[in-house]
């Protein structure tokens, strides 16, 4: 359960998350993990960062870093400028990992072969925020390592945060899962749809409906007599004929605003 940003965590929705898998026939293996409950595996982590003297502390502002340049995802890219050490008379915020002018290549089951250059199109990166909060590039390699992880699934926004998680997996040690980025469903402007974007919860009824049209967009349209079928039904179909070449790259917009 990604609840890291407790400050913005409402009451009560990681149970209605939990709910709404079980309500669609999701069902999730062990116990549940609560990133709001691993401060000390993030910190520990970031403890061995120090003594390899990958990360440094940063003093730098929002405000001071709004003038710096964007890479194609519109990100900021760090442009270093406490990597030699703090400027006189300012004090640490956040912390960053020291990253190598070297492109880190890999893999994706559905977009393919790719590369990123972090020095160049990212910069030394925050894995400890001026909030004291940790930082999700660094808590979700730590948890997927924890917790035996090989195959991650998730959606294509997250596709260039991979290069900064196998530095980070390289620099402690942590084996490397394999990644798939499925397409996103977004609004007319091109938004992926979110509380963010104001778009609807999930419905509390049709659940086979939803099923029907999520599985569409992944490039695998049920057949017309499975229009009705239960959760599990759909799912088990779903199953039997998923082919990942099938699935698109590119995102679907909602029929419908948000």
């Amino acid at each position: 359960m990604e609840d890291l940003d407790r400050p913005r965590c409402e009451s009560g929705a990681a149970d209605t998350i939990l709910h709404q898998l079980e309500a669609y026939g999701l069902h999730w293996d062990g116990e549940v993990l609560y990133q709001s409950q691993r401060d000390e595996a993030y910190a520990a982590a970031l403890e061995t960062l120090l003594k390899q003297d990958a990360v440094y502390p940063c003093a730098c502002t929002r405000s001071q870093l709004a003038e710096a340049p964007r890479n194609h995802e519109g990100e900021m890219i760090y442009p270093g400028t406490c990597r030699n050490g703090l400027p006189d008379g300012l004090d640490a915020r956040a912390w960053r990992v020291r990253v190598q002018d070297v492109s880190t290549r890999f893999h994706d089951r559905i977009h393919g072969e790719l590369q990123q250059n972090l020095a160049s199109e990212v910069g030394d990166f925050v894995v400890k925020r001026a909030d004291g909060l940790f930082a999700y590039q660094l808590a979700v390699v730590v948890d997927d390592a924890f917790q035996g992880i090989t195959h991650i699934v998730r959606g294509a926004d997250l596709l260039w945060n991979t290069p900064r998680q196998i530095y980070l997996q390289n620099r402690l040690g942590l084996p490397t899962p394999v990644y798939a980025h499925v397409p996103l469903i977004t609004n007319a402007a091109g938004q992926k749809l979110s509380k963010q974007t104001l778009a609807p919860a999930l419905p509390e009824c049709g659940h086979s409906a939803v099923l029907v049209q999520a599985l569409t967009v992944l490039g695998h349209p049920p057949p017309a007599e499975l229009a009705d079928a239960e959760p599990a039904e759909l799912l088990a179909w779903a199953s039997a004929h998923w082919q990942i070449e099938n699935v698109p790259t590119q995102p679907t917009i909602a029929k419908s605003p948000p």
